[in-house]
């Protein structure tokens, strides 16, 4: 790949039922700085895409080429342990400690989140709270692609808009791939709208 290019995929097929492909020849290629929307009706494909990009299903056909990843999804209490602190599992996850203590109280102030809560267990802190500390962990780990599955979901509207906002300030460093069902967001925030709706009947 292009210095500049985070995400490639070439002509990806994949379908859980071989008569009805979700994906053919499917084709989609993200710059750093860009933000794309993946938008669509459930069962469209948008979790699926997410996951052939994670390497947790493998195509039919075609390549996927990523740089660094994270991803941030719509149920933070799936991606967090549940017996260990959200302190703990930061720190487990970033490489790079001097650049963890030296960012991690900036993004705290810029996502509205108390610096106690990171001393808490997942179940102590409301899905809101749980959502904002999956999105600090995922800015933190320095990713060149960022993977966005309904992240503002849980957060009231004008959280929401603050840490997109947050997100796109970071378009210097990564790429933003985002799954979203308001249309309205994605007009607001993104280069290109991939709509699976079209895709899946073929206009």
């Amino acid at each position: 790949m292009r210095d500049d290019v985070v995400l490639s995929i070439d002509n990806l097929t994949f379908a859980y039922n071989k008569n009805k492909p979700i994906f053919q020849d499917f084709n989609l290629e993200l710059k750093k700085g860009e933000v794309v929307c993946i938008v669509g009706e459930s069962g469209k494909g948008k979790s699926t895409l997410f996951e052939l990009i994670c390497k947790n299903l493998k195509p039919i056909k075609g390549e996927i080429k990523t740089e660094k990843l994270s991803c941030i999804y719509q149920d933070p209490y799936s991606s967090f342990h549940p017996s260990f602190t959200i302190l703990n599992q930061i720190e487990d996850v970033i490489n790079d400690k001097k650049y963890l203590y030296e960012n991690i109280n900036i993004f705290i102030k810029e996502l509205s989140l108390n610096k106690q809560l990171l001393e808490k267990k997942p179940h102590e802190l409301s899905g809101g709270q749980l959502q904002r500390c999956s999105i600090l962990r995922s800015l933190l780990m320095k990713p060149k692609l960022l993977l966005v599955d309904e992240a503002t979901s849980a957060l009231d509207n004008v959280i929401a808009l603050e840490v997109m906002k947050l997100l796109i300030k970071h378009l210097d460093k990564c790429a933003i791939l985002l799954i979203t069902h308001d249309m309205s967001l994605a007009k607001w925030c993104a280069d290109k709208i991939i709509d699976l709706n079209r895709l899946y009947d073929g206009k």
